[in-house]
């Protein structure tokens, strides 16, 4: 519970500077005419819904096991983490067809109208508050083990990115004459590209992991290392792993020697639960199957 405590602080923080940014840009943007400013400010707004998203399903994640989920309710913080990358990646795909259609026009001999200095006060405001915010989400991202948490801070990285685009394209505008207002939808379409990248990314890990994708090759080869290093325990194999939300699920066969009690031989098997448990965290799921060795292990010199 104190973990989720934690996660409900820092998306509490992120969806206030969210409310904030998303009200002034909306309000700058019209105000001061600018496309990339506008689609800054959805990009903000589809950060709140995520901070929302991100809140219901770390709750939910947060239950322990029950009779219709034996392996607790981890999954749905992977969830998350994939509905907050696809939402990410609807905000891209906006921005990019916005972008691109008033670069179109400008192309056909449209004169596209110059942003405002509010606009780019609101870019500026926009980068120094979504970094410090990502930071601060990367920092307990990776104390709490979330990848929804880490989802979510990459989100406003982008935010972040989003408004440097944006305060460049703005400023451009500005400062260059009316010849080079189209650099304000060319930056919403570089903007655009940053986020479908960074959303395809994220993507594709909660996808792995709702798929049940193994844990990666490192990880696997410690297991292994681990096991084995338990004496009276050998050929650590058929090793099958996944990702349970923020826990690992390990399962894996071991060898002890065929003539010991069947006491002894479960007694081995909880050693290599209890190793991997001290490595892992207590709420990893680690089943062991325990098969005779025919020779004993000859001990070393």
């Amino acid at each position: 519970m104190e973990r989720n405590k934690e996660i409900y602080k820092v998306t509490l923080l992120g969806g206030a500077v969210n409310v904030v940014l998303l009200v002034f840009k909306f309000v700058a943007g019209i105000a001061g005419h600018s496309a990339a400013m506008v689609a800054d400010a959805v990009h903000s707004l589809s950060d709140f819904v995520t901070d929302v998203i991100v809140l219901i399903f770390v709750h939910i994640s947060g239950k322990p096991k029950d009779k219709s989920h034996d392996y607790g309710h981890g999954k749905f913080e992977t969830l998350a983490t994939t509905v907050v990358s696809m939402s990410l990646l609807v905000v891209a795909a906006g921005i990019l067809y916005s972008g691109v259609m008033k670069i179109v026009a400008w192309a056909n001999g449209a004169q596209l109208e110059a942003p405002g200095m509010l606009a780019l006060w609101a870019a500026l405001l926009s980068i120094v508050l979504k970094e410090a915010t990502f930071r601060y989400s990367m920092v307990k991202a990776r104390q709490l083990n979330s990848q929804a948490v880490e989802a979510n801070a990459w989100h406003h990285r982008s935010d972040a990115m989003s408004s440097v685009g944006t305060a460049i394209g703005i400023g451009g505008a500005i400062f260059l004459g009316e010849r080079w207002t189209v650099l304000d939808p060319v930056a919403s379409v570089v903007v655009g590209l940053f986020i479908v990248k960074v959303s395809l990314n994220l993507l594709w890990v909660g996808i792995g992991d709702l798929m049940e994708q193994s844990l990666p090759d490192e990880v696997e080869t410690e297991i292994l290392r681990l096991a084995a290093s338990v004496p009276g325990v050998s050929d650590p194999h058929e090793l099958r792993t996944r990702r349970i939300g923020n826990h690992y699920a390990i399962e894996l066969h071991i060898l002890v020697d065929g003539d010991l009690p069947l006491r002894e031989a479960h007694e081995k098997a909880s050693q290599v639960e209890k190793l991997l448990r001290s490595h892992y965290g207590e709420e990893t799921h680690i089943a062991v199957h325990v098969e005779p060795r025919e020779d004993p292990l000859i001990p070393p010199a």
